[in-house]
């Protein structure tokens, strides 16, 4: 069987948990999926990180921009000499504007602006990465919500059958057909089963609560499902090539390496001349003459470094080693995106068949339990042996529902392994947040303090 017809298999659901909750009532997993991207903290947070980073772009770009400033001074002086009378206060006054503007910096305003650039799509494969991990947890979230329902139910089916064993034995006891031995055995099987209730009941309020952390809000009524077969490849070498091509992880590591590339030629400017032209005019205004003098003045600067005592060149080592670092932090990125797409495989065709011999062992202990049932009815079985086949059954019928949990749980964290775990990939019925519009709002702005979300 291929993973394709696997993952449509396990689509069926959890039989036991969707018998608790109304279909037209239920809350689809796209649904919860759709909630998360909406509203989690963690891909807000992610998006706010990338919009900062957005801001990097007019930051490097005003390298090219002159920079404009008023400036005014106010100066007295006081000439005290030995002369009765003779001493003399004066008060001056400036008033001017500055332009500076930059020619040649050894090309490190276009370096710095394509070092942003680069960061810009590394934060951008970053959030990517951030909503695929959020979106994981959400629907492990919403599996074991299901997961634990369908156990705390199965629980609570077991105790009524071992209350119902309780009775009969005491009614056989008090006929004499067995001992209190029996009666003991079915009281602590009983004991024992409505502890595992509360356990049950306490696992299903922790996944409640981790659910409402993710997604945003309380589960009301599930279904089991999973909606995206279609995303799934028929072989695994499909899946690790998808993996290698498309990872947020593998292209934000790609990116960094081109942003620090793009560093060393901006710091081995400082070794090249900068040349720079600075205008003033400038009015001066004495208050004790009639003399207003108007200047205008225009100065070329021409800077070329000779030595600066070897900190530029150990820069340059350092970013070009940081360089090498970004490389190979690209293959330990490929390395790991292989390695999470293969064992997710695994995963999922180890549930898979985890799910038939559950579904098998189900059924066989179904017809054993009956067996025994009517075999103590004629006095060849005793209670215990009913309570160990009705122990057998529950195990079996537990297993099956964690091998359907960890079915599709396997099944996303193959589709996050490769890359597509996302909004746009998954259809998801929410808006869609493009990083682009913000990057778009910013890159040109010149002037202005508020962010287009008018903060």
């Amino acid at each position: 069987m291929s993973i394709r017809r696997a993952v449509f298999a396990v689509a069926s659901g959890y039989l036991l948990a969707a018998a608790l909750v109304s279909t037209a009532e239920a809350e689809s997993i796209a649904q919860a999926l759709a909630s998360a991207y909406s509203s989690n903290p963690q891909i807000n947070s992610a998006r706010a990180q990338t919009r900062a980073d957005d801001e990097n772009i007019p930051i490097a770009r005003a390298g090219r921009l002159p920079v404009v400033s008023l400036f005014s001074t106010i100066t007295g002086r006081n000439t005290d000499t030995p002369l009765p009378g003779a001493d003399n206060t004066t008060w001056d006054g400036t008033v001017g504007l500055s332009v500076t503007q930059n020619i040649f910096n050894g090309f490190r305003v276009r370096n710095a602006l394509r070092q942003s650039e680069a960061g810009v799509l590394a934060s951008r494969e970053l959030l990517r990465n951030t909503v695929q991990n959020v979106l994981f947890d959400a629907a492990q979230a919403y599996q074991n919500v299901l997961r634990d329902s369908a156990i705390l139910d199965i629980r609570r089916r077991n105790v009524l059958f071992l209350e119902e064993q309780v009775r009969a034995a005491n009614e056989r006891f008090n006929v004499g057909e067995n001992t209190r031995t029996d009666v003991a055995q079915a009281r602590a099987r009983l004991a024992s089963a409505r502890a595992a209730v509360s356990l049950a009941g306490a696992n299903l309020a922790i996944s409640r609560a981790t659910y409402r952390q993710i997604i945003g809000h309380d589960p009301k009524a599930l279904s089991e499902s999973f909606p995206y077969t279609r995303l799934v490849p028929g072989a695994l070498g499909q899946a690790v090539s998808i993996g290698q091509n498309g990872h947020p992880v593998i292209l934000a590591a790609i990116n960094q390496a081109d942003a620090q590339a793009f560093a060393v030629k901006q710091i081995e400017g400082e070794l090249l001349p900068t040349v720079s032209v600075e205008g003033t005019l400038q009015r001066s205004e004495s208050f004790d003459t009639d003399v207003d003098p108007n200047t205008a003045t225009i100065l070329g600067r021409v800077s070329i470094p000779l030595y600066q005592g070897g900190a530029v060149s150990a820069r340059v080592r350092q970013a070009k080693e940081q360089y090498g670092l970004r490389k190979i932090e690209i293959d330990v990125a490929r390395d790991q995106v292989r390695a999470a797409v293969v064992s997710a495989w695994a995963q999922a065709d180890a549930a898979r068949g985890a799910i038939a011999a559950a579904s098998e062992g189900v059924e066989a202990a179904e017809i054993a339990l009956s067996g025994v049932q009517e075999e103590r009815r004629v006095g060849q079985r005793t209670t215990l042996d009913v309570l160990d086949a009705q122990q057998e059954l529950l195990n079996a019928r537990e297993t099956l529902v964690v091998a359907r949990r960890d079915r599709v749980v396997a099944s996303f964290s193959l589709l996050s392994a490769m890359g597509r775990l996302t909004a746009e990939a998954l259809s998801l019925p929410a808006p869609l947040y493009d990083p682009g519009e913000h990057y778009r709002a910013v890159r040109n702005r010149i002037y202005g303090t508020r962010t287009p979300d008018g903060l």
